[in-house]
């Protein structure tokens, strides 16, 4: 580093611009008088006094009588303590900066764009903390053993937890020990992908895959924006994919990611001839209020669909008529608005035996 760049850096540390130039003069100089550090240095002559006083009092050099007065540099340590110090500061300080902009507080309806992938796990472990029924996420299996305590922590308070794990390689598999206890059910993608971690269908955190051009990374608490996340994960994250770990045990009670999922079973259980009961845990659409409705399933309604096509449905409407002890009550999946219930959780609980 050059003398001039050097005493700019001791200024930027704390010194005055006088005390840079006089303590860089005595590290060339060794020891020397004080009118020759003032002669090499440029400080005035009538200030060089206070000048070495106060580089003293700081411990960075020290001074004595030898017919006039005489200064020297300590050793550096204290000065290299202190600048390091300083540095440490500086730097937690710019890190503190880059979290507090990165991370602005997520307002209901808000939306954030972020720049580091930090950032947007971090936030998906918020929201996974947070989550009281659904979490789905796509992540690598790397990123799958951060965010291990959480995911455990929430299945283990009842949060139904799907992962879909990504390697950049087709013949590469997860193991899936991974996923015992942190989800009921997980799929592999032998493809590159987004980070994706969406809860309760109101909170979306998304980053692009590393190698991707475009690097940044969304946070969203809103339901409309995460629904779009959640039809992304659902077509292109989840349904193309093989199943690699299964916790439910075969048999009932059987849950459902989406009502798609159900209609499609409730066909080959057949409804129509047999009484299937059915837990719906979801919202009121009227009020947005939480609620938990079982019933008798009475009707499967799916307009752009054949009765007889078994596939998964994308588009259009689609409807479970339940009997509630005599109440009728429409089912619909996320996003619902003409239902009676927006279901999150749809369980049967009870249907005939099919062998």
């Amino acid at each position: 580093m050059e003398t001039e760049s050097l005493v700019e850096t001791l200024e930027a540390a704390g010194l005055s611009p006088y005390q840079a130039e006089a303590y860089v003069a005595l590290l060339e100089l060794g020891t020397a008088s004080a009118t020759d550090v003032a002669d090499s240095s440029g400080v005035p002559a009538p200030r060089i006094y206070d000048v070495l006083r106060t580089l003293e009092e700081r411990e960075y050099i020290e001074t004595y009588e030898a017919g006039s007065l005489q200064a020297r540099a300590h050793s550096p340590s204290v000065v290299l303590d202190d600048l390091r110090s300083r540095a440490g500061r500086l730097e937690a300080a710019a890190e503190e900066v880059e979290q507090r902009w990165e991370q602005p507080e997520l307002e209901a309806g808000g939306a954030s764009i972020v720049t580091r992938f930090r950032t947007v796990i971090e936030r998906a472990e918020t929201f996974i903390e947070d989550a009281n029924h659904q979490i789905l996420l796509s992540t690598t299996t790397a990123n799958l053993r951060r965010l291990a305590p959480v995911l455990r922590d929430a299945t283990d308070r009842g949060v139904s937890v799907r992962v879909s794990v990504h390697t950049d390689e087709a013949d590469e598999h997860p193991d899936t020990s991974l996923f015992e206890d942190l989800c009921v059910e997980a799929r592999h993608r032998p493809l590159p992908a987004p980070f994706v971690a969406l809860a309760d269908r109101r909170q979306a955190s998304f980053a692009h895959h590393p190698d991707s051009y475009d690097r940044y990374g969304v946070l969203v608490n809103d339901r409309t924006h995460t629904y779009v996340f959640y039809w992304y994960f659902l077509t292109t994250l989840w349904e193309p994919w093989k199943t690699v770990y299964d916790a439910t045990e075969s048999g009932l009670p059987t849950e459902y990611l989406d009502v798609r999922h159900l209609v499609r079973d409730l066909r080959e259980l057949g409804w129509r001839e047999t009484p299937i009961r059915l837990r719906v845990d979801g919202y009121e659409t009227d009020t947005g209020e939480e609620c938990t409705v079982e019933g008798t399933v009475v009707d499967v309604r799916v307009p752009f669909a054949s009765e007889a096509d078994t596939g998964f449905e994308l588009a259009g409407q689609v409807t479970v008529d339940l009997d509630a002890d005599g109440e009728h009550v429409s089912v619909g999946g996320w996003g619902a608005i003409v239902e009676d219930v927006e279901g999150t959780r749809l369980t049967i609980v009870d249907a005939p035996r099919t062998d």
